[in-house]
């Protein structure tokens, strides 16, 4: 029987155990740690971030999103999860426009594998949007819901236009789809809202109309109704609340 001692004589010498395969071996696995851990990561970052939907107003396309998709790009987000959602703006939000930004929402989920997305809305659109969280299962689909600028309680500029144009009489305070939206929860379901307004909004009348009961309400000074598209404080509030 080996004592102790004589079996650890026994042992070959210790260089003789890292042969040439085991050293290449281990070789390889020290070179690839490194390089599989950023991708890690990154995976990781994009499997917590929603896909963005960006709704614009009312006369607008999907161009008025230039400066804050610049600005989520540069965050961290690619054009892969960033998606404008492009319709007529003079169609009614409830029976028609709420609809089909659902099923664009679906879509998206669907080509990108998300559960969830995040919706920023500008003027108009946050109507449309709102609608589609409220009644058209969109608490079920949206994360996080963000209004620029948005008629949330109505405008009564759109009473200028109202006499020949559905969306605008959908923005007149006291409407059918006014009323609805503010009857009861404000900001129904799990969804996260935040509102960004200005006291200087030529367009929104009066300027309080844009904030909602349960929302994250961020006053943003004095800017225009569209300054608020490009304005750098602004888009800085939105990344910060779409990453909370």
């Amino acid at each position: 029987m080996l004592t102790a001692r004589q079996g650890l004589r026994a042992l070959p010498p210790l260089p003789a155990l890292l042969t040439l395969p085991v050293l290449l071996a281990l070789l390889t696995l020290c070179l690839a740690l490194p390089a599989a851990s950023p991708a890690q990561a990154y995976a990781a970052r994009a499997a917590s971030r929603n896909p963005v939907v960006l709704v614009h107003g009312y006369n607008a396309d999907p161009g008025v999103w230039g400066a804050l998709r610049a600005d989520l790009r540069a965050a961290g987000y690619t054009d892969a999860e960033l998606f404008s959602f492009g319709y007529d703006t003079h169609r009614s939000v409830n029976e028609v426009l709420a609809g089909r930004l659902g099923a664009y929402v679906d879509q998206v989920r669907r080509e990108t594998g998300a559960a969830e997305v995040d919706v920023v809305s500008h003027s108009f659109g946050s109507l449309v949007s709102r609608w589609y969280v409220k009644f058209g299962g969109g608490a079920a689909a949206v994360d996080h819901w963000v209004s620029l600028a948005g008629p949330n309680r109505g405008t009564s500029t759109a009473w200028a236009c109202a006499l020949w144009d559905q969306a605008c009489r959908d923005m007149t305070p006291g409407s059918y789809v006014v009323k609805n939206l503010n009857s009861g929860d404000e900001t129904p379901g799990a969804v996260k809202y935040a509102t960004f307004w200005s006291g200087c909004d030529e367009v929104v009348n009066p300027d309080d109309s844009v904030p909602l009961t349960g929302a994250t309400n961020t006053p943003v000074g004095c800017l225009g109704h569209n300054d608020l598209l490009g304005d750098d404080g602004t888009s800085a509030g939105v990344r910060a609340f779409l990453g909370s």
